[in-house]
């Protein structure tokens, strides 16, 4: 399975970077490719390392203006011109999305993918890893969403909250049918 994986670029600690690792072990091991933005710094950098280690593959898709940080010697990388064309990549070399920690650029991603969902635009199974409580917030915020009638579709149907790593991967997995 090829999955997309939105996440930070920036440097964590460990109680962010810890649970990082351990996924993307698992997608390794799993013989995932990890799809990603390319980049060779912070938690990207650290989840390219794991899924490298573990015996998977990886495809990149950076941006011109992030290029010089793009990681060398992956099995694909493509720069694209701009972000919106990153995202659209992104999201046609993957069967599915998990959103890690980020900053705004990751939450971008997140609600582009979300509203795809919503409009049956695709049908890619989308998983919010929750690390450290990170997104309680934005769950809060999803709850409320769909208990006031602003989602057109139940918010089970469109996101997964997984607090841990190998919840996330198991969900993945079963959704798309790979054991």
């Amino acid at each position: 399975m090829n999955i997309c994986v939105f996440l930070s670029a920036a440097d964590l600690d460990e109680r962010y970077t810890r649970p990082a690792k351990e996924f993307a072990t698992l997608l390794g091991k799993g013989g995932h490719t990890l799809v990603w933005g390319g980049s060779d710094v912070g938690l990207m950098k650290v989840v390219a390392d794991g899924v490298q280690e573990a015996g998977g593959r990886l495809c990149g898709v950076s941006v011109e203006f992030l290029a010089a940080k793009a990681r060398k010697g992956v099995e694909e990388m493509i720069v694209a011109r701009d972000l919106a064309e990153r995202k659209r990549l992104l999201l046609e070399k993957s069967d599915a999305v998990v959103i890690m920690v980020g900053g705004t650029g990751t939450l971008d991603e997140a609600t582009e993918i979300l509203e795809l969902k919503k409009h049956g635009h695709t049908d890619k199974p989308v998983v919010l890893l929750n690390t450290a409580g990170f997104y309680d917030g934005l769950k809060e915020q999803f709850r409320r969403m769909e208990d006031e009638g602003f989602l057109p579709r139940p918010l089970a149907e469109l996101v997964f909250f997984a607090e841990e790593p190998v919840g996330a991967l198991a969900y993945l997995e079963e959704s798309r049918g790979v054991a």
